[in-house]
C-alpha cells in the first residue's frame, strides 16, 4: 500500500499538460522559439503561425535541443 501512495504522490507533482510515457508523446510547448515541452493533447495550434528565422538561445531553434519524456514529464533537452 505504501508503494502505491508514494507513486501517486510523485505523479501528482507533474502538471497534467506535461505527463508522458515516451518521447513520442511530447511536442514543443509554443509554436515559435519553444523553451519547454508539453504532451500532444496540450499542443498549441500553430496553423497560420509565422515565426522569425532567428536562433533564440536556450530554445529548440536551430537544432539546439529536442523534446523528451523524462521520468514521466515532457521536457526539452538542450545540446551542450
Amino acid at each position: 500500500m505504501w508503494v502505491l501512495f508514494i507513486f501517486l504522490v510523485s505523479c501528482a507533482s507533474v502538471p497534467v499538460e506535461k505527463v508522458c510515457t515516451a518521447d513520442k508523446d511530447c511536442v514543443p510547448a509554443t509554436c515559435c522559439h519553444a523553451s519547454d515541452a508539453v504532451n500532444k493533447e496540450s499542443a498549441p495550434d500553430c496553423k497560420g503561425q509565422l515565426c522569425t528565422m532567428e536562433c533564440v538561445p536556450d530554445t529548440l531553434d536551430c537544432s539546439q535541443g529536442k523534446v523528451a519524456c523524462i521520468k514521466g514529464e515532457c521536457k526539452i533537452i538542450l545540446n551542450k
